[in-house]
Protein backbone atom coordinates (compact mmCIF):
# COMPACT_ATOMS: atom_id res chain seq x y z
CA UNK A 1 0.00 0.00 0.00
CA UNK A 2 2.68 2.60 0.58
CA UNK A 3 4.44 1.79 -2.76
CA UNK A 4 1.26 2.42 -4.60
CA UNK A 5 0.44 5.47 -2.25
CA UNK A 6 3.72 6.84 -3.51
CA UNK A 7 2.97 6.28 -7.19
CA UNK A 8 -0.16 7.72 -6.82
CA UNK A 9 1.25 10.95 -5.30
CA UNK A 10 3.81 10.69 -8.31
CA UNK A 11 1.24 10.82 -10.46
CA UNK A 12 -0.43 13.74 -9.10
CA UNK A 13 2.81 15.51 -9.32
CA UNK A 14 3.37 14.92 -12.71
CA UNK A 15 0.01 15.98 -13.35
CA UNK A 16 0.62 18.92 -12.12
CA UNK A 17 3.66 19.69 -13.55
CA UNK A 18 1.88 19.13 -16.75
CA UNK A 19 -0.65 22.05 -16.39
CA UNK A 20 -0.53 25.64 -18.08
CA UNK A 21 0.11 28.94 -16.05
CA UNK A 22 0.50 32.02 -15.15
CA UNK A 23 2.60 34.60 -18.07
CA UNK A 24 6.09 35.86 -16.90
CA UNK A 25 4.88 38.90 -16.73
CA UNK A 26 3.34 38.21 -12.71
CA UNK A 27 6.96 37.96 -11.95
CA UNK A 28 7.81 41.50 -9.51
CA UNK A 29 11.61 42.62 -10.26
CA UNK A 30 13.38 45.65 -9.37
CA UNK A 31 14.16 47.57 -5.99
CA UNK A 32 10.59 48.18 -5.14
CA UNK A 33 8.47 45.16 -6.65
CA UNK A 34 4.33 44.96 -5.78
CA UNK A 35 4.24 41.96 -4.08
CA UNK A 36 0.70 39.36 -3.88
CA UNK A 37 -0.73 38.04 -1.73
CA UNK A 38 0.53 33.98 -0.53
CA UNK A 39 -1.28 31.49 -2.03
CA UNK A 40 -1.23 27.95 0.12
CA UNK A 41 -2.23 24.54 -0.82
CA UNK A 42 -1.39 20.93 -0.79
CA UNK A 43 1.07 20.82 -3.39
CA UNK A 44 3.08 23.30 -5.08
CA UNK A 45 2.80 24.11 -9.24
CA UNK A 46 5.63 22.19 -10.61
CA UNK A 47 7.07 21.96 -13.66
CA UNK A 48 9.68 19.30 -14.90
CA UNK A 49 12.76 20.51 -17.09
CA UNK A 50 13.28 18.36 -19.52
CA UNK A 51 16.68 18.17 -20.67
CA UNK A 52 18.23 18.00 -24.17
CA UNK A 53 21.52 17.80 -25.25
CA UNK A 54 22.57 21.49 -26.91
CA UNK A 55 23.33 19.85 -30.27
CA UNK A 56 24.67 22.30 -32.85
CA UNK A 57 22.83 25.56 -30.83
CA UNK A 58 24.05 27.54 -28.46
CA UNK A 59 23.30 30.34 -25.83
CA UNK A 60 21.10 33.36 -27.74
CA UNK A 61 23.51 36.35 -26.69
CA UNK A 62 22.88 40.34 -27.51
CA UNK A 63 24.13 41.75 -30.90
CA UNK A 64 27.66 42.59 -30.79
CA UNK A 65 28.69 39.24 -28.74
CA UNK A 66 30.17 35.81 -29.31
CA UNK A 67 29.67 32.54 -27.21
CA UNK A 68 31.71 29.55 -27.09
CA UNK A 69 31.84 25.99 -25.31
CA UNK A 70 35.08 26.40 -23.52
CA UNK A 71 34.95 22.97 -22.05
CA UNK A 72 32.64 20.26 -22.51
CA UNK A 73 32.26 16.78 -20.57
CA UNK A 74 32.60 18.17 -17.28
CA UNK A 75 31.12 16.49 -14.10
CA UNK A 76 28.79 19.03 -12.77
CA UNK A 77 30.78 22.64 -13.18
CA UNK A 78 29.18 24.82 -10.60
CA UNK A 79 31.10 27.99 -9.83
CA UNK A 80 34.29 29.32 -11.94
CA UNK A 81 37.56 31.18 -10.94
CA UNK A 82 39.45 33.58 -13.58
CA UNK A 83 43.55 33.00 -11.91
CA UNK A 84 45.91 36.22 -12.44
CA UNK A 85 47.54 34.57 -15.60
CA UNK A 86 44.44 34.42 -17.00
CA UNK A 87 43.61 30.42 -16.42
CA UNK A 88 40.26 29.04 -15.12
CA UNK A 89 39.42 26.95 -11.96
CA UNK A 90 36.05 24.99 -12.50
CA UNK A 91 34.91 23.61 -9.19
CA UNK A 92 32.62 20.91 -9.69
CA UNK A 93 30.42 18.16 -7.45
CA UNK A 94 27.09 17.54 -5.86
CA UNK A 95 26.41 17.64 -1.99
CA UNK A 96 23.62 17.55 0.16
CA UNK A 97 22.06 14.81 2.07
CA UNK A 98 19.04 16.20 4.15
CA UNK A 99 16.59 13.58 4.73
CA UNK A 100 12.96 14.35 2.81
CA UNK A 101 10.50 15.08 5.62
CA UNK A 102 6.91 14.73 4.10
CA UNK A 103 5.44 13.36 1.44
CA UNK A 104 5.83 16.54 -0.82
CA UNK A 105 9.31 16.73 -0.21
CA UNK A 106 9.48 13.32 -2.06
CA UNK A 107 7.43 14.95 -4.76
CA UNK A 108 9.68 17.70 -5.37
CA UNK A 109 13.04 15.71 -4.97
CA UNK A 110 11.49 14.01 -7.86
CA UNK A 111 10.20 16.47 -9.80
CA UNK A 112 14.07 18.49 -9.58
CA UNK A 113 15.76 15.16 -10.36
CA UNK A 114 14.34 15.13 -13.24
CA UNK A 115 15.82 18.46 -14.70
CA UNK A 116 19.17 17.82 -13.51
CA UNK A 117 22.37 16.17 -15.08
CA UNK A 118 22.73 12.21 -14.47
CA UNK A 119 26.41 12.65 -14.45
CA UNK A 120 27.75 11.75 -10.93
CA UNK A 121 29.80 14.56 -9.66
CA UNK A 122 33.78 15.31 -9.85
CA UNK A 123 33.99 16.53 -6.53
CA UNK A 124 37.25 18.25 -7.96
CA UNK A 125 38.67 21.20 -9.41
CA UNK A 126 39.52 21.24 -12.70
CA UNK A 127 42.09 23.57 -14.55
CA UNK A 128 41.56 25.19 -18.14
CA UNK A 129 44.37 27.00 -20.20
CA UNK A 130 44.56 28.92 -23.39
CA UNK A 131 47.89 29.35 -23.93
CA UNK A 132 48.31 31.33 -26.86
CA UNK A 133 44.98 34.05 -26.32
CA UNK A 134 42.82 32.40 -29.11
CA UNK A 135 39.77 31.87 -27.49
CA UNK A 136 40.29 27.98 -27.23
CA UNK A 137 41.08 26.40 -23.96
CA UNK A 138 43.56 23.55 -25.51
CA UNK A 139 44.15 22.73 -21.51
CA UNK A 140 41.35 20.46 -19.13
CA UNK A 141 43.21 19.21 -16.32
CA UNK A 142 42.43 17.74 -12.65
CA UNK A 143 43.96 20.63 -10.30
CA UNK A 144 42.74 18.80 -7.42
CA UNK A 145 40.41 15.94 -6.47
CA UNK A 146 38.83 14.01 -3.93
CA UNK A 147 37.06 17.36 -2.06
CA UNK A 148 33.88 17.46 -0.51
CA UNK A 149 31.46 18.87 -3.04
CA UNK A 150 33.52 21.95 -3.64
CA UNK A 151 31.23 25.02 -4.64
CA UNK A 152 32.35 28.62 -3.65
CA UNK A 153 36.23 29.75 -4.99
CA UNK A 154 37.96 32.80 -4.37
CA UNK A 155 42.07 33.76 -4.41
CA UNK A 156 44.41 36.10 -2.19
CA UNK A 157 47.68 35.68 -0.33
CA UNK A 158 49.26 33.35 -2.32
CA UNK A 159 46.65 30.71 -1.88
CA UNK A 160 43.57 29.23 -3.69
CA UNK A 161 40.56 29.09 -1.15
CA UNK A 162 37.68 26.47 -1.76
CA UNK A 163 34.35 26.17 0.36
CA UNK A 164 33.82 22.58 0.67
CA UNK A 165 29.99 21.30 1.97
CA UNK A 166 31.57 20.95 5.18
CA UNK A 167 35.36 22.86 5.25
CA UNK A 168 37.03 26.04 4.35
CA UNK A 169 40.18 24.95 2.87
CA UNK A 170 42.88 26.10 1.01
CA UNK A 171 45.78 25.34 -1.50
CA UNK A 172 49.09 27.14 -2.00
CA UNK A 173 49.42 28.38 -5.67
CA UNK A 174 52.13 29.94 -7.47
CA UNK A 175 51.25 31.19 -10.93
CA UNK A 176 50.94 29.23 -13.94
CA UNK A 177 50.46 25.78 -11.44
CA UNK A 178 48.52 23.41 -13.09
CA UNK A 179 48.00 20.90 -9.93
CA UNK A 180 48.28 21.08 -6.43
CA UNK A 181 50.85 20.67 -4.90
CA UNK A 182 49.68 19.19 -1.81
CA UNK A 183 46.88 18.31 -0.06
CA UNK A 184 44.09 21.09 0.67
CA UNK A 185 45.25 22.59 4.52
CA UNK A 186 41.33 23.23 6.44
CA UNK A 187 41.09 26.62 7.47
CA UNK A 188 37.71 26.09 9.19
CA UNK A 189 34.93 24.08 9.59
CA UNK A 190 31.75 24.72 7.78
CA UNK A 191 27.63 23.70 8.98
CA UNK A 192 27.50 20.68 7.51
CA UNK A 193 24.96 18.42 9.24
CA UNK A 194 21.93 17.65 7.46
CA UNK A 195 22.80 20.20 4.64
CA UNK A 196 19.72 20.35 3.01
CA UNK A 197 20.47 23.90 1.24
CA UNK A 198 24.36 22.28 0.55
CA UNK A 199 26.30 25.18 -1.64
CA UNK A 200 29.00 26.94 0.44
CA UNK A 201 29.36 30.44 -1.31
CA UNK A 202 32.77 32.18 -1.14
CA UNK A 203 34.52 35.53 -1.72
CA UNK A 204 37.46 37.47 -0.12
CA UNK A 205 37.51 40.74 1.36
CA UNK A 206 40.02 43.14 -1.03
CA UNK A 207 42.97 43.27 0.88
CA UNK A 208 43.02 39.96 1.38
CA UNK A 209 41.82 39.68 5.19
CA UNK A 210 38.96 38.12 5.45
CA UNK A 211 37.04 34.86 3.87
CA UNK A 212 32.95 35.68 3.41
CA UNK A 213 30.94 32.51 3.24
CA UNK A 214 27.43 31.96 2.42
CA UNK A 215 25.58 29.03 4.68
CA UNK A 216 22.13 28.01 3.04
CA UNK A 217 19.09 26.80 6.06
CA UNK A 218 18.47 23.60 6.49
CA UNK A 219 14.98 24.20 6.14
CA UNK A 220 12.13 25.82 3.75
CA UNK A 221 11.01 27.93 6.56
CA UNK A 222 12.09 26.30 9.93
CA UNK A 223 10.25 22.80 9.46
CA UNK A 224 12.81 20.83 11.10
CA UNK A 225 13.23 23.57 14.07
CA UNK A 226 15.43 26.49 14.99
CA UNK A 227 17.93 24.21 16.16
CA UNK A 228 19.09 22.95 13.10
CA UNK A 229 19.11 26.68 12.07
CA UNK A 230 22.30 27.27 14.28
CA UNK A 231 24.96 29.05 12.25
CA UNK A 232 23.20 28.76 9.03
CA UNK A 233 20.66 31.24 7.19
CA UNK A 234 23.76 33.68 7.15
CA UNK A 235 26.99 34.96 5.95
CA UNK A 236 30.28 34.36 8.35
CA UNK A 237 33.03 36.38 8.11
CA UNK A 238 36.46 34.33 8.26
CA UNK A 239 40.07 35.00 9.47
CA UNK A 240 42.18 33.96 6.73
CA UNK A 241 45.00 33.68 9.09
CA UNK A 242 43.36 31.81 12.19
CA UNK A 243 40.07 30.70 10.63
CA UNK A 244 38.24 32.40 13.64
CA UNK A 245 34.87 33.15 12.24
CA UNK A 246 31.70 35.21 13.41
CA UNK A 247 28.39 35.91 11.56
CA UNK A 248 28.81 38.81 9.40
CA UNK A 249 24.59 38.56 8.44
CA UNK A 250 21.98 36.76 9.46
CA UNK A 251 18.59 36.10 8.12
CA UNK A 252 19.60 34.99 4.46
CA UNK A 253 17.81 31.84 3.91
CA UNK A 254 20.21 30.40 1.01
CA UNK A 255 22.70 33.10 0.06
CA UNK A 256 24.08 31.01 -3.35
CA UNK A 257 26.77 33.49 -4.57
CA UNK A 258 29.30 36.34 -3.53
CA UNK A 259 30.60 39.55 -4.96
CA UNK A 260 32.56 42.34 -3.88
CA UNK A 261 31.95 46.06 -5.20
CA UNK A 262 34.59 47.05 -7.11
CA UNK A 263 36.30 50.18 -5.76
CA UNK A 264 34.04 50.17 -2.73
CA UNK A 265 34.75 46.58 -0.91
CA UNK A 266 30.75 46.47 -0.39
CA UNK A 267 29.82 42.81 0.15
CA UNK A 268 26.73 41.93 -2.21
CA UNK A 269 24.88 38.23 -2.41
CA UNK A 270 22.39 37.22 -4.65
CA UNK A 271 19.50 34.80 -2.08
CA UNK A 272 17.07 32.20 -3.11
CA UNK A 273 13.95 32.57 -0.71
CA UNK A 274 11.52 30.33 0.44
CA UNK A 275 9.05 28.45 -1.22
CA UNK A 276 4.92 27.57 -1.20
CA UNK A 277 3.46 30.71 -0.97
CA UNK A 278 2.68 30.58 -4.50
CA UNK A 279 4.58 31.04 -7.60
CA UNK A 280 4.83 35.16 -6.96
CA UNK A 281 6.18 34.69 -3.81
CA UNK A 282 8.35 35.30 -2.31
CA UNK A 283 11.23 37.06 -4.76
CA UNK A 284 14.69 35.42 -4.73
CA UNK A 285 17.08 38.82 -4.65
CA UNK A 286 20.19 40.34 -5.47
CA UNK A 287 21.16 42.63 -1.97
CA UNK A 288 24.01 44.47 -0.37
CA UNK A 289 24.87 42.84 2.47
CA UNK A 290 25.74 44.80 5.97
CA UNK A 291 27.68 44.01 8.69
CA UNK A 292 25.52 43.00 11.49
CA UNK A 293 22.32 43.26 9.48
CA UNK A 294 19.49 41.11 9.28
CA UNK A 295 17.44 40.19 6.44
CA UNK A 296 13.99 38.23 7.55
CA UNK A 297 14.61 34.75 7.40
CA UNK A 298 12.37 32.76 8.83
CA UNK A 299 9.75 35.26 10.47
CA UNK A 300 9.51 38.07 7.31
CA UNK A 301 10.20 38.26 3.70
CA UNK A 302 10.89 41.14 1.72
CA UNK A 303 10.88 43.85 4.14
CA UNK A 304 8.88 43.18 6.98
CA UNK A 305 5.99 40.83 5.42
CA UNK A 306 5.38 37.99 7.58
CA UNK A 307 5.48 34.71 7.38
CA UNK A 308 2.81 32.98 9.56
CA UNK A 309 4.26 29.83 9.38
CA UNK A 310 7.75 30.21 11.15
CA UNK A 311 6.47 29.36 14.63
CA UNK A 312 6.95 31.35 17.52
CA UNK A 313 6.82 34.58 15.98
CA UNK A 314 9.30 37.34 16.76
CA UNK A 315 7.84 40.25 16.06
CA UNK A 316 10.90 42.30 17.08
CA UNK A 317 13.02 40.49 14.72
CA UNK A 318 10.76 41.30 11.83
CA UNK A 319 10.90 44.53 12.93
CA UNK A 320 14.34 44.50 12.35
CA UNK A 321 14.34 42.75 9.26
CA UNK A 322 16.73 45.26 6.45
CA UNK A 323 14.58 45.09 2.73
CA UNK A 324 16.61 43.56 0.03
CA UNK A 325 17.73 45.95 -3.17
CA UNK A 326 16.42 44.24 -5.72
CA UNK A 327 13.74 41.64 -6.57
CA UNK A 328 14.90 38.94 -9.50
CA UNK A 329 11.39 37.62 -9.33
CA UNK A 330 10.21 34.34 -7.36
CA UNK A 331 11.90 31.21 -8.09
CA UNK A 332 14.51 31.60 -10.75
CA UNK A 333 17.37 30.28 -8.01
CA UNK A 334 20.06 32.60 -8.59
CA UNK A 335 23.39 30.86 -7.94
CA UNK A 336 25.70 33.35 -9.32
CA UNK A 337 26.97 36.95 -9.42
CA UNK A 338 29.89 38.96 -10.65
CA UNK A 339 30.39 42.93 -11.31
CA UNK A 340 30.67 43.96 -14.56
CA UNK A 341 33.96 46.04 -15.94
CA UNK A 342 34.17 48.33 -18.87
CA UNK A 343 35.87 45.89 -21.25
CA UNK A 344 31.96 44.45 -21.34
CA UNK A 345 31.17 47.20 -23.31
CA UNK A 346 28.97 50.58 -22.75
CA UNK A 347 25.29 48.64 -22.02
CA UNK A 348 26.72 46.14 -19.69
CA UNK A 349 29.93 47.78 -17.94
CA UNK A 350 28.04 48.94 -14.44
CA UNK A 351 26.45 46.35 -13.03
CA UNK A 352 26.56 42.45 -12.54
CA UNK A 353 25.86 39.85 -13.80
CA UNK A 354 23.40 37.00 -12.75
CA UNK A 355 23.07 33.32 -13.13
CA UNK A 356 19.54 32.05 -13.35
CA UNK A 357 19.60 27.88 -12.51
CA UNK A 358 15.78 28.58 -13.15
CA UNK A 359 12.23 27.12 -11.26
CA UNK A 360 10.80 23.68 -10.68
CA UNK A 361 8.11 25.01 -8.73
CA UNK A 362 5.91 27.56 -11.16
CA UNK A 363 3.37 26.03 -13.96
CA UNK A 364 5.36 28.71 -16.31
CA UNK A 365 9.25 28.48 -15.65
CA UNK A 366 11.24 31.22 -15.26
CA UNK A 367 15.27 32.19 -14.99
CA UNK A 368 17.39 29.64 -17.23
CA UNK A 369 19.62 32.62 -18.30
CA UNK A 370 22.10 34.95 -17.49
CA UNK A 371 21.07 38.54 -16.61
CA UNK A 372 22.22 42.19 -16.31
CA UNK A 373 20.95 43.92 -13.66
CA UNK A 374 22.59 47.92 -14.15
CA UNK A 375 23.73 50.22 -11.55
CA UNK A 376 23.53 53.96 -11.26
CA UNK A 377 25.44 55.43 -8.18
CA UNK A 378 26.56 51.94 -6.70
CA UNK A 379 23.32 50.91 -6.85
CA UNK A 380 21.00 48.65 -8.57
CA UNK A 381 18.98 50.88 -11.36
CA UNK A 382 16.22 49.62 -13.91
CA UNK A 383 15.05 46.42 -15.41
CA UNK A 384 17.09 43.95 -15.84
CA UNK A 385 18.68 42.68 -19.39
CA UNK A 386 18.95 39.42 -20.98
CA UNK A 387 22.69 38.50 -21.58
CA UNK A 388 22.68 34.94 -22.15
CA UNK A 389 19.50 33.13 -22.94
CA UNK A 390 17.73 30.02 -24.76
CA UNK A 391 19.05 27.45 -22.06
CA UNK A 392 15.39 26.71 -22.19
CA UNK A 393 14.04 26.98 -25.39
CA UNK A 394 10.70 27.63 -27.13
CA UNK A 395 10.11 24.23 -27.61
CA UNK A 396 9.73 23.34 -23.51
CA UNK A 397 13.12 21.76 -24.08
CA UNK A 398 16.08 22.77 -21.10
CA UNK A 399 19.38 22.68 -22.80
CA UNK A 400 21.30 23.97 -20.19
CA UNK A 401 20.95 25.52 -16.54
CA UNK A 402 23.53 28.29 -15.35
CA UNK A 403 24.83 28.23 -12.31
CA UNK A 404 28.62 30.44 -11.55
CA UNK A 405 29.37 33.59 -13.10
CA UNK A 406 32.91 35.23 -13.62
CA UNK A 407 33.85 38.07 -15.50
CA UNK A 408 37.09 37.52 -16.98
CA UNK A 409 39.26 40.97 -17.03
CA UNK A 410 40.34 40.50 -20.44
CA UNK A 411 36.70 40.97 -21.28
CA UNK A 412 34.88 38.03 -21.36
CA UNK A 413 31.88 36.46 -18.97
CA UNK A 414 32.31 32.91 -17.97
CA UNK A 415 29.33 30.59 -17.54
CA UNK A 416 29.20 26.90 -15.70
CA UNK A 417 26.31 25.45 -17.19
CA UNK A 418 25.60 22.26 -14.61
CA UNK A 419 23.16 20.72 -16.92
CA UNK A 420 24.96 20.18 -20.17
CA UNK A 421 28.40 19.85 -18.40
CA UNK A 422 29.99 22.72 -20.10
CA UNK A 423 31.68 25.95 -19.47
CA UNK A 424 30.40 29.23 -21.68
CA UNK A 425 32.16 31.90 -22.84
CA UNK A 426 30.95 35.04 -23.86
CA UNK A 427 33.02 38.01 -25.47
CA UNK A 428 32.43 41.24 -27.53
CA UNK A 429 33.15 41.32 -30.95
CA UNK A 430 35.87 42.88 -32.04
Amino acid sequence: MKHASTLSVLSLALLLSACGGEADSTQARGPDPKLPEPQRSLLPSMKIAEPTAWGDQKPTVPEGFSVTAIATDLKIPRQTLVLPNGDILVAEGRGGNAAKLKPKDVIAGYIKAQGNTQVKGGNRLVLLRDADGDGVYELKKVFADNLNAPYGLAFANGKLYVANQDALVSFDYQTGQTQASGAPVKVADLPSAINHHWTKALTVSPDGRYLYVGIGSNSNVTERGMEVEIDRAMVWQIDAQTGAHKPYATGLRNPTALAIQPGTGQLWAVVNERDELGPDLVPDYLTSVREGGFYGWPWSYWGQNVDSRAQPQNPDKVAATIKPDYSLGSHVAALGVAFSIPAMGEQFANGVFVGEHGSWNRDNPVGYKVIFVPFDNGRPAGEPLDFATGFRGTDGKTRGRPVGVTVDPRGAVIIADDLANTVWRVTRNR
